[in-house]
């Protein structure tokens, strides 16, 4: 990797690549680097990614010249950037890193040491849309940190709240603590969403189940213990617990639709965990119809 710099540890990394996705990244990367007063790293991955199979058997001084080409572009790009998160953010410190690696290494070299790594969830160009997707699907997924995927939202998405799913385990500990100081910085309300799959109702399909439902004190109990630690430490959050039957990838969907932000886990332990667990994660990234924020399990909780 070339960098102009190394961002400082704890630093809020962002991607760009020039595109209308990138752009909303930024947008949301410099205003939460502006609320968490946090530096802000601007990343760009000079390299021929999805098409470098293309210039196979091209002259060597040809590609070297398209690949100077990039170099250029891509420090206009990051002095663009700079500009612009100074102009809307001026108290938010800026660094610039240039890459010239693929831009899923890049990212992903960068994410251990960042406090979140914020991605666009498409590209310029149909060719470059893929890749982008590709990128923010591979971050989301292999990341030690978190991962916030920026999506082509409505504009009244940007008005609702925050979120998370709870889903009783330790392994979503870290996802909660996020979304409730996301939602304490943003000052926006938060849903905590607990998602079970209920034998007996399968039939009745998924929906909300009513506050006065009886037989339901264990699954009640459960949610209200796994945000209990965050209620203290965030009084200031206005929060709402809710239960809902079926599975937690398409409740969370269906939630993402009055949402502006879904805070979601995910752990690694192996490809048959990967294919049971993470593809929760997975589905949400891809089919959200708001802005996303990858956890992984095991993060430490601040």
């Amino acid at each position: 990797m070339s960098d102009h710099s190394t961002p400082t540890p704890g630093s809020i990394v962002v991607g760009l690549d020039g595109s209308p996705s990138s752009g909303r990244a930024l947008g949301w990367a410099m205003r939460q680097a502006a609320v968490e007063h946090r530096p802000l790293a601007l990343v760009h991955s000079a390299s021929l990614g999805a098409a470098g199979d293309a210039w196979a058997g091209v002259p060597g001084a040809e590609v070297g010249r398209v690949l100077e080409d990039l170099v250029i572009a891509g420090r206009e790009l990051l002095a663009g950037a700079a500009e612009r998160v100074s102009r809307e953010e001026p108290t938010v410190v800026v660094q610039e890193v240039l890459s010239t690696e693929d831009p899923r290494d890049a990212l992903l070299h960068l994410a251990g040491a960042a406090t979140m790594t914020v991605v666009g969830s498409r590209g310029r160009g149909p060719v470059l849309s893929l890749l982008l997707g590709s990128v923010s699907l591979a971050v989301s997924k292999h990341a030690t940190g978190p991962v916030v995927v920026v999506r082509e939202t409505e504009p009244a998405a940007a008005h609702g709240g925050v979120v998370v799913d709870v889903d009783g385990t330790a392994d979503s500990v870290p996802a909660i603590e996020l979304a409730y100081r996301t939602a304490a910085f943003r000052s926006l309300p938060l849903t905590a969403l607990h998602v079970f799959w209920d034998a007996v109702h399968q039939d009745s399909g998924e929906h909300d189940v009513a506050g006065d439902e009886e037989g339901l004190g264990d699954v009640r109990a459960l949610l209200a213990e796994s945000v209990a630690g965050m209620r203290e430490q965030f009084p200031q959050v206005q929060d709402h617990l809710v239960l809902e039957r079926g599975f937690r990838d398409r409740q969370l969907i269906r939630a993402s639709g009055r949402a502006s932000l879904v805070v979601v886990g995910a752990r690694h332990r192996g490809l048959v965990d990967d294919f049971l667990h993470a593809s929760v994660a997975a589905t949400v990234v891809e089919h959200a119809r708001c802005d996303v924020v990858v956890v992984p399990a095991g993060m430490p909780v601040s």
